[in-house]
């Protein structure tokens, strides 16, 4: 059963109601606001374990909420908002959103995205040693191994690898990409960090033209399945 805590801050009670019954049948347990200012209150007395954000709220914008959450709030934070340009998507990511679902969405994407962002909140018992299926990610040896067989990478593959390994679910922009891999500068080299990611992924997918571990997020980034 699930005991995580979910707080959604959303303006629209029609929205609030369908996302507490879909949220409590599923064994979670809610917490509501309906502007910034009482959904930040709420967050500080009661820190929930998942915080759902509309960007489109009466006193201030969800991106302002966002920015003042994060400046103390570390765990997940998805938005879900009528606005979908990759602009708005793009700029809520790089202010900390962990991921981004736009209005109407279907719940059981919802619930997916919820319980992988809820797990990217866990310490790992070995943030060293990393396994998703087909792969075994060893950051402190350096070594990755697809179906028990050595691979080998570059340093900036495996840095790209290792990145995208321990953020499992969350969207990252290519900013933040570019900038956690490259530093600050580079954060425009959009067309170098699609090279990297495609020789990378020639050596850990199985078909590089169907990836199911690095999926891309079109117009935003990319997100490791």
């Amino acid at each position: 059963m699930n005991k995580a805590e979910i707080l959604i801050i959303d303006d629209e009670p029609q929205i609030r109601k369908l996302l507490e019954i879909t949220l409590e049948s599923n064994d979670y347990k809610v917490w509501q606001a309906e502007s910034g200012k009482a959904g930040i209150v709420l967050a500080a007395n009661h820190p929930p374990d998942l915080i759902l954000l509309d960007i489109g709220l009466p006193d201030k914008s969800g991106h302002e909420v966002l920015k003042e959450l994060r400046s103390w709030y570390n765990k997940s934070i998805i938005i879900l908002s009528v606005q979908n340009s990759e602009a708005d998507i793009v700029s809520a990511l790089d202010c900390g959103a962990t991921d981004y679902l736009t209005k109407p969405f279907r719940s059981a994407e919802l619930l997916a995205r919820i319980r992988a962002a809820i797990r990217s909140n866990q310490p790992k018992a070995n943030d060293y040693k990393m396994v998703f299926a087909d792969l075994t990610i060893d950051a402190a040896a350096r070594v990755v191994f697809k179906n028990n067989e050595p691979l080998k990478l570059t340093v900036t593959e495996f840095n790209l690898l290792v990145l995208f390994a321990k953020n499992e679910g969350r969207v990252l922009t290519h900013h933040y990409i570019l900038k956690e891999i490259w530093g600050v500068g580079s954060q425009t080299e959009t067309q170098y960090l699609r090279v990297f990611v495609g020789t990378l992924r020639k050596k850990i997918e199985t078909n590089s033209n169907q990836p199911l571990h690095i999926v891309t997020e079109n117009g935003v980034g990319y997100r490791f399945v």
